[in-house]
């Protein structure tokens, strides 16, 4: 029996649920009988980038897909005039990341029933990217965390991987010169396993999603590098990137506004306190310190928990030599 749940007879107890909604009226007959979502997007969105989000969402929105805004800033009525809009689910918390909304609302016994999950940004181009045709390929090939790739001419591509190439899917990418070596034998991110916009499968949500994100960390810069070891298996073979369902990334900063990019990395790598060098009115600056103090947080609590689980080993040893 489900702890708390003692008191009531065995056969009552219903563990898991979902986010359909449910209408206030008709035959319970007919509401039973309605066919279940399969899969689920759930998007951090602004009313600024309301006309990209209803190209996306028009994309997903099918019997196959449920969807849900998670808005950012606390805006809610000004989608009203979208035709979709009232068979969505609407979460709204003023300035929170997705990752704060993923840890508080997608927990594993609510979003169980569903076969994928989609976790992205609002910033996406998807004239190239269908649904479908994308769960296919990630079906065909094994896949249990992917993401579809990124056209380079037009999108801001923070790791190689994500490039698109001319192949149907890739696992991997190889650079042999410069600083980050990726060679046939690599078994870490950023040469393999490592992913930005997030399609998973409902085991790796519960991994990753929310056993792995950290209450207090909303930013989580540096989770990507670790999404890999959610993976049920061998991350080299069932992580990877779809190229033939691809997208166009705008990175278009939303949290704190339109500030400082390369001044903050700059100067947070030359100075102990940032904050009293840099403009304390760009809010989007002071988004940036944050999340590289929460960076640095997590990886020294990744490594303090590595050395202290005597039971544990790295399955994925960095190797970066021929």
């Amino acid at each position: 029996m489900p702890l708390g749940s003692e008191p009531l007879p065995k056969g009552i107890v219903v563990q898991n649920s979902n986010l359909e909604m449910k209408p206030l009226w008709g035959s319970f007959k007919l509401m039973n009988n309605s066919k279940a979502s399969k899969s689920l997007l759930a998007i951090a969105v602004g009313i600024s980038q309301k006309e990209i989000v209803n190209e996306i969402v028009k994309k997903f929105i099918s019997d196959d897909f449920t969807v849900m805004l998670l808005h950012y800033d606390g805006v809610v009525d000004e989608w009203r005039d979208l035709n979709w809009s009232d068979t969505v689910i609407h979460v709204s918390a003023l300035n929170q990341t997705k990752w704060w909304f993923a840890k508080r609302f997608l927990h594993p016994d609510i979003v169980s029933e569903y076969n994928y999950i989609f976790l992205w940004d609002e910033d996406l181009n998807v004239e190239h990217f269908n649904p479908q045709r994308y769960l296919s390929i990630v079906k065909e090939k094994g896949l249990e965390i992917s993401q579809p790739a990124l056209d380079l001419t037009k999108s801001e591509v923070h790791h190689r991987i994500t490039v698109r190439v001319k192949k149907k899917m890739h696992r991997r990418v190889y650079k042999h010169i410069g600083n980050g070596k990726c060679y046939e034998n690599s078994t870490s991110p950023p040469c393999v396993g490592h992913h930005i916009f997030k399609v998973g499968l409902k085991l790796w949500l519960r991994c990753s999603l929310w056993h792995m994100i950290q209450n207090d960390l909303i930013h989580a810069w540096g989770l990507d590098m670790k999404l890999g070891y959610c993976a049920q298996g061998d991350r080299t073979k069932n992580v990877g990137v779809v190229d033939s369902e691809y997208l166009i990334h705008k990175g278009i900063p939303t949290l704190g506004g339109f500030g400082i990019r390369k001044s903050i990395r700059k100067a947070s790598s030359k100075i102990a306190d940032p904050v009293q060098k840099l403009n304390l009115t760009d809010s989007r600056t002071l988004v940036r310190i944050r999340s590289l103090e929460e960076f640095g947080m997590f990886r020294k609590r990744w490594q303090k928990a590595a050395e202290e689980d005597a039971c544990w080993s790295d399955p994925f040893p960095r190797r970066i030599t021929k």
